[in-house]
């Protein structure tokens, strides 16, 4: 992973993100995507579906196609400055991505997949995800969708060259459903226990950027999902702001909480701060650091 030295002057994409959670023998497991190696946000690493806000994603067409109207989903969100259509297209981008990305259609079970095919074979055949789900039964089942956290990248991003405002969504994967890559975005679909995760970041088998590290730390602490959405409904979506800075002439990324960020609030448990050690973000307690 290369460290961006650029400073961005254009504004954040809006963006949403699904963390796909299950239950297993195992406990609980999260699906991890491995972004396609030419891809020019993030090439080669372990990422949670997502990608940004569409216009489309806005449409009126669409938003009458939720399970809970838009001022429930803008209430939801906790954003009180965005826009109520926004609020919601946010949540139509997530169930979009997710479905694009890996094949998960979320809320859909039992009698929904006979429609679930019947959507894919739309999009097979050319129609855009607005015309497809217009031409169904179906309804975006926003209910599905638990608001995580927000992070927006800082104008100096790390690892990337563009900035973003991602709203991260908590969801189980549905009955009856298998998640598949596309082979185009991604060329891995991964379900693994967020400590197995983490432990393979660190032996050097995964590569993941500072949001993925830092919620896998987060889903660590769960059992099953049930306590992991449980947390997430129980409270408002903490926005993260990195705040990067040189130590030692080490790129240092700190949290919420750490004695350098402008919040001192803690967002999370886990590590405050990250650094850009042997072209990777690492704890300054090692591996343990992510484990504790």
């Amino acid at each position: 992973m290369e460290l961006n030295h650029d400073i961005i002057t254009t504004p954040p994409l809006d963006s949403a993100s699904v963390v796909l959670l299950r239950d297993s023998a195992q406990g609980l497991q999260v699906l991890l995507l491995r972004r396609h190696q030419a891809s020019n946000v993030l090439g080669g690493a372990h990422v949670f579906p997502g990608g940004k806000l569409d216009l489309a994603d806005q449409s009126p067409a669409l938003l009458a196609k939720l399970s809970q109207d838009p001022a429930t989903l803008h209430q939801r969100l906790a954003e009180p400055d965005l826009s109520t259509e926004r609020a919601a297209g946010l949540f139509v981008a997530a169930i979009r991505e997710a479905f694009e990305e890996c094949r998960i259609l979320l809320g859909q079970t039992g009698t929904d997949l006979q429609d679930l095919s019947a959507l894919q074979s739309a999009l097979a055949s050319g129609q855009s995800w607005s015309e497809a789900f217009q031409s169904l039964s179906l309804r975006l089942r926003t209910d599905a969708l638990v608001p995580w956290t927000r992070w927006i990248t800082p104008r100096q991003a790390s690892v990337t060259h563009k900035r973003f405002d991602t709203r991260f969504f908590m969801a189980r994967v549905p009955e009856g459903q298998t998640a598949e890559h596309d082979n185009f975005e991604a060329t891995e679909t991964l379900w693994i226990t967020p400590r197995e995760a983490l432990i393979r970041y660190w032996d050097r088998q995964i590569e993941l950027a500072p949001p993925q590290i830092m919620g896998l730390v987060q889903l660590a602490r769960h059992t099953d999902t049930h306590s992991a959405l449980a947390e997430a409904q129980s409270r408002q979506p903490p926005v993260v702001e990195p705040e990067p800075f040189e130590q030692d002439g080490i790129r240092t990324i700190c949290y919420p909480g750490d004695p350098r960020h402008s919040v001192q609030q803690s967002a999370f448990p886990g590590p405050t701060r990250l650094m850009f050690k042997n072209k990777r973000f690492e704890p300054e307690t090692g591996l343990a650091g992510l484990l504790d």
